[in-house]
């Protein structure tokens, strides 16, 4: 099947040739040597012959380092495997494997108290690599190159607590992962079920997708099963997802496949907190408060803060300010997110906040109530914008619900 890959000009099938001839010495140790293969990288840096070899060796190494050779041997840790959630299931009209991200009920603040960001990434490149041979099987059965698969995002219950910095983090590195080493993998991304916050959380991470990868994401509004349908045979849909599709025991979602995650329990802790850097320091006198303010120009961005104190207990409140200029009182202010006491010299405290009105937003470390003691607090606080495209997007498919509706009253 190698040398019959598509219309490639001459000046590509040129870069071809010699792209092979730059990088004999690493093909022995990747996973495939034919055209298909190597063209992924060439195509993902646009035949630029000296960026294409700078990934595939990257990729190499990157393999060499996974130890790519024992990975399906590689014991993934049993909190992983019961709590990340998700799965590969059925295969799209065009034979392509489908897999499922599940994000509503994934613990990631569990999941990052109970295994190392190594094991995670370990177990998405496992993943990976199963899907690989999965699509090499394909191409075997169907007598046609597979070699792309379809990704269904469902976001329902994406909520703030998703917004963690950390668990976004370690979300960027498992994408940033993907994008490096399995370069022109995807056909295309269905978000279904996506609540507001979802621009928010795509802007987060937006900047680690390939322009490639950004134009294959597809936002679907409240027709989705149907646009499912469209692109999968319902028999290789679970039952969950609009399908036909269940488990041998009749299980409409599919648990032998996906995995549905759930709140990881504390036993498998092997940490209460994680290593944070923080932007700001700042003594709060005893007795008095220590206000920062926040503009937000538009409803729609989220407040994420983190905060530690040294010593003893603080407390904090997030207030709306009713008049702009001096400094208010907090009895003056709305208050948004209500003031409390938090032993954040035990456990750093994090949290994030939805605003749904502009305006000047006040972050407030109250040590009002301390007759002896200043505090040393540490914080960091961000505003999230949303991004504006996917925000627009999701403006329409509202419009077009609503439009739909109202034709059928």
């Amino acid at each position: 099947m190698s040398g019959h890959v598509g219309d490639l000009s001459p000046k590509q099938e040129a870069a071809l040739a010699k792209f092979r001839e730059n990088v004999q010495d690493i093909l022995p140790g990747l996973p495939a040597q034919d055209d298909y293969y190597i063209l992924k990288w060439l195509r993902a840096r646009c035949f630029d012959l000296q960026k294409s070899e700078a990934m595939l060796r990257k990729h190499a190494a990157y393999r060499k380092h996974m130890d790519s050779e024992h990975i399906y041997e590689w014991q993934v840790p049993e909190v992983i495997e019961k709590y990340m959630t998700g799965g590969a299931c059925g295969f799209d009209r065009n034979g392509c494997p489908v897999w499922y991200e599940i994000i509503g009920p994934l613990d990631a603040k569990g999941i990052l108290f109970s295994a190392s960001k190594q094991d995670l990434l370990k177990k998405k490149f496992k993943d990976c690599e199963i899907i690989r041979k999965v699509c090499d099987q394909q191409t075997e059965k169907l007598g046609r190159k597979i070699e792309t698969i379809t990704m269904i995002y469902d976001f329902e219950g994406l909520g703030l607590k998703h917004l963690w910095k950390p668990a976004v983090d370690a979300y960027g590195d498992l994408l940033a992962m993907f994008e490096e080493n399995y370069p022109e993998s995807l056909r295309r991304i269905f978000v279904i079920k996506a609540p507001r916050l979802f621009p928010v959380a795509y802007n987060l991470v937006k900047h680690l997708l390939s322009e490639d990868t950004r134009n294959k994401i597809v936002i679907l509004g409240s027709n989705w099963k149907e646009v499912l349908r469209k692109h999968i045979d319902p028999d290789q849909i679970p039952v969950e997802y609009g399908g036909t599709l269940t488990d041998p025991d009749g299980d409409p979602k599919c648990r032998t496949k996906l995995n549905y995650g759930g709140d990881v329990p504390k036993k498998y802790y092997v940490q209460d907190q994680l290593k944070q850097q923080y932007d700001h320091s700042v003594i709060v006198n005893r007795g008095s408060s220590h206000q920062v303010e926040y503009e937000i120009l538009f409803p729609g961005c989220v407040l994420r803060w983190q905060f530690m104190s040294e010593g003893a207990d603080i407390g904090f409140g997030v207030y709306l300010k009713t008049k702009v200029g001096a400094r208010q009182h907090a009895g003056d202010m709305t208050e948004v997110h209500p003031n409390q006491r938090y032993n954040a010299h035990m456990v750093p405290e994090d949290g994030s906040l939805t605003c749904t009105d502009a305006g000047i937003y006040v972050l407030r470390f109250d040590n009002t109530y301390s007759y002896i003691h200043a505090k040393k607090i540490s914080y960091t606080v961000e505003v999230l914008l949303p991004d504006k495209k996917s925000e627009e997007q999701f403006q329409q498919l509202e419009d077009h619900t609503k439009e739909l509706k109202i034709n059928h009253a």
